[in-house]
């Protein structure tokens, strides 16, 4: 965040009454001095799968949206409301590449394995929303058919050392894929 702007710069009217009295309660927080609201900026909850075929190949894909269009990426994406991370990374899989790790067969959800969390900043629409992205692993066999869909331009497999961290757009994916490669060497 630049130096002197608040995390709710962008918020000037209270989304509980309309107010514009929607003021800075302290650093990741407004308050309205009309209807007593406060509203507190908090991370948002991202997922992130580390997906690896029987070969140890790693599965990558292509970004095709905004921000980092084109760069390289793992597959995952933001938890929605009343989802736990293992639904939202069982969620993403399918909806990135077509995987219902729940139908194939000796993989579950409970293949997944919860690795660790990486604070991350994401430009959306102009607005920088934080996240905490939790990464998973899971092993799927390599005769898996991948279809790239949602916001996947490609997917394909790559060898570990192979794998070029700088080709990856997102600050947070760079990090986590390192932290995992060098633990897993």
């Amino acid at each position: 965040m630049e130096k002197g702007k608040h995390y709710l710069e962008k918020f000037r009217y209270c989304p509980a009454c309309g107010s514009k009295n929607f003021n800075i309660n302290d650093f990741k927080s407004k308050r309205c001095s009309d209807c007593g609201f406060t509203y507190y900026f908090n991370a948002s909850a991202a997922t992130v799968a580390i997906i690896e075929n029987e070969e140890g190949e790693l599965l990558v894909c292509r970004r095709a949206c905004e921000p980092a269009k084109g760069t390289l990426d793992l597959i995952g994406g933001f938890v929605d409301p009343g989802e736990t991370t293992e639904e939202a990374i069982s969620r993403e899989i399918r909806e990135e590449t077509g995987l219902d790790i729940s139908k194939i067969e000796g993989v579950s959800k409970s293949g997944l394995t919860y690795l660790f969390s990486e604070p991350n900043t994401y430009n959306y629409s102009n607005f920088v929303v934080h996240t905490t992205d939790t990464f998973f692993h899971i092993v799927v066999p390599s005769s898996c058919q991948i279809t790239p869909s949602d916001d996947v331009a490609e997917t394909f497999w790559v060898r570990r050392e192979d794998i070029r961290l700088d080709a990856f757009g997102l600050d947070s994916i760079r990090e986590g894929f390192r932290r995992w490669l060098s633990a897993h060497h």
